[in-house]
């Protein structure tokens, strides 16, 4: 874990400094264009990425097989100088593989903690629901709590910490689905769709004869990230706003097409990526429009569907959006 203290002189910060909204668009900046190097025409996807990571959340990247979802969340832990570690969840992987286990030292006569694949500042969970749901549920006090229990004995694990978790939701075979607990606790989620022709194009260029995440070098630092962290946190949110932000959460629970609605993690998470996506755009203040615009990433995972919706085939994204709609909007003051 020590690769983000030996890049930090060579990059110019010190992990004292404190930051500000200036730093954090510059910042991040660099980084989103060290990612787009890798990433073609998926500007929004990484831009969200970077958000949940400036407000200390996790990322579920959904789509059908090919689309980038694995290269965005190598991309991601690459262009920054920290550690790193990538799970590939299989049906045989163990509880202990993700959190670690107690091994009988035969020198020191002791048992002694062998850290699992948690234990990094960025995770990549490659088909997360391929692993079973006992193996699933060892992700859950880390990824609330930012600390692992095991034996007896609880680890904190190192700031900043993003769990990047892909899957695919058309293959139904040998997968295990997320229960909603799981589901409930990744910040945000992302769909990458098709590139455009010309993004596509432009990969056969780029992507044809060489490995682009080979040419990837770290931008920035893990302590830096500490730093724009605790300056997101500085973002001033009105009280109308934070009320907006309610009555969205509490429009998807009175919807007669859903059957579930946003959990008040939810809000507390929309509130967090909303002053991420605030600082990003070098603003000191969240606005409406920013709640608006994570609206359906942020809260449309966490729901589940009616059944007339099903049979209507209205999609979890087309409810939540028209639920957005239906909230007053307050003064963007």
């Amino acid at each position: 874990m020590s690769l983000g203290y030996e890049k930090a002189a060579e990059i110019g910060h010190s992990p004292e400094r404190a930051y500000s909204l200036g730093d954090v668009v510059q910042v991040m900046g660099n980084v989103r264009h060290a990612m787009e190097s890798v990433i073609e025409g998926k500007r929004s996807s990484v831009d969200l990425a970077l958000v949940v990571l400036l407000a200390e959340g996790h990322l579920l990247v959904e789509d059908v097989p090919g689309v980038g979802k694995t290269m965005l969340a190598k991309a991601l832990g690459r262009s920054i100088a920290c550690s790193v570690r990538r799970v590939q969840f299989t049906p045989d992987l163990l509880p202990s593989d993700i959190t670690g286990v107690s091994v009988f030292n035969q020198e020191t006569r002791d048992f002694e903690f062998k850290p699992g694949g948690i234990f990094a500042n960025i995770v990549v969970g490659d088909e997360i629901n391929r692993a079973s749901p006992k193996t699933q549920s060892a992700l859950l006090e880390s990824m609330e709590e930012r600390q692992v229990s095991v034996d007896g004995t609880t680890y904190r694990l190192e700031s900043p910490f993003m769990v990047v978790a892909t899957q695919n939701p058309i293959e139904m075979e040998g997968t295990y689905p997320l229960p909603e607990a799981q589901r409930d606790r990744f910040m945000a989620r992302i769909q990458m769709g098709y590139p455009t022709p010309n993004s596509e194009l432009d990969m056969l260029e780029s992507h044809g004869s060489s490995d682009p995440l080979a040419a990837l070098h770290p931008v920035t630092d893990g302590s830096t990230i500490r730093g724009l962290i605790e300056a997101v946190k500085n973002v001033y949110v009105s009280p109308a706003v934070k009320h907006y932000i309610v009555q969205m959460v509490n429009a998807t629970r009175n919807s007669r097409d859903l059957r579930l609605g946003a959990s008040p993690r939810a809000t507390l998470q929309l509130l967090r990526a909303s002053r991420a996506f605030a600082a990003m755009s070098g603003r000191d203040y969240v606005t409406p429009d920013d709640v608006a615009a994570l609206g359906v990433s942020v809260l449309a995972h966490r729901v589940l569907p009616s059944t007339d919706a099903q049979l209507a085939r209205r999609t979890v994204t087309d409810v939540i959006a028209q639920a957005i709609q239906s909230v007053h909007i307050p003064d963007r003051r």
